[in-house]
C-alpha cells in the first residue's frame, strides 16, 4: 500500500489524532494438555525410550503455546490499531477540512487502511507485531480463538493466509494520508 499517493489537506495544519492505547496480551492461563494430543499426533512412532518420547512432545507442546502466544498478541495489537481506526473516524467526521477525505463518493478517497498505513510511517513501534498482520487476524476473528482449536496446521494456515487475506481485502485504497500532517500519541495502557 506505501506506492499510493497522498491525499492533498487543505491548509498547512497539523491535526491531532486520539491516542493509540495499546493493550498487550496478557499472557494466558495455558493448559499444555490441551496442546499435548495435537503434539502427539505430530510425533511419529519411533524406536526411542518412553521419555525422550515424552519430551519431545512436552518440548512440542510448548512450542505451540508460544506460536498460540504470538497469534494473541498480533490479534490483541490489531484489536487495539482498529479500536484506534474508529476513534479517529469519529475526528475526521468532527473537523469540517477532514470530513471528506474518508467518504467514497471523493476521488481520491482514504480508507480505514489509510490509518494503518499511517502507523506504519510514523515508524510505530510494534515490538515484533506486523501490523497488517495484526489487524487482519483481528478482523478475521472477532474473539480470538481458543487453544484447543489451534492445531499446527491451523496455525500455519492462520500465519500465512488468513490473516493477509483478511487485510488485503480490508485495504484496498487508493490514497494515503500525509504522515507530516498528523499527530498522535501511543498509549500502553497494560501497565495500568
Amino acid at each position: 500500500m506505501s506506492d499510493g499517493k497522498y491525499i492533498e489537506i487543505p491548509g498547512s495544519k497539523t491535526h491531532e489524532l486520539p491516542p493509540l492505547l495499546v493493550h498487550a496480551a496478557s499472557a494466558p492461563e495455558t493448559d499444555l494438555a490441551a496442546v499435548m494430543s495435537e503434539a502427539e499426533e505430530m510425533l511419529s512412532a519411533a524406536d526411542v525410550e518412553d521419555t525422550v518420547l515424552q519430551r519431545r512432545r512436552f518440548d512440542l507442546a510448548l512450542q505451540l503455546n508460544e506460536q498460540y502466544k504470538g497469534l494473541l498478541s498480533h490479534w490483541v495489537w490489531g484489536d487495539s490499531v482498529l479500536e484506534w481506526v474508529r476513534q479517529c473516524e469519529i475526528t475526521f467526521e468532527s473537523e469540517g477540512v477532514l470530513r471528506q477525505l474518508l467518504h467514497p463518493d471523493v476521488w481520491p478517497h482514504a480508507s480505514r487502511a489509510s490509518f494503518v498505513e499511517l502507523l506504519r510511517q510514523k515508524r510505530l513501534l510494534s515490538h515484533g507485531v506486523a501490523l497488517d498482520k495484526a489487524v487482519g487476524l483481528r478482523l478475521a476473528f472477532r474473539q480470538p480463538p481458543p487453544i484447543d482449536c489451534c492445531s499446527s496446521q491451523f496455525l500455519i494456515y492462520l500465519n500465512s493466509t488468513v490473516a493477509d487475506t483478511a487485510y488485503h481485502a480490508w485495504s484496498q485504497s487508493p490514497a494515503l494520508f500525509p504522515p507530516d500532517r498528523f499527530h498522535f500519541e501511543v498509549v500502553d495502557i497494560s501497565a495500568s
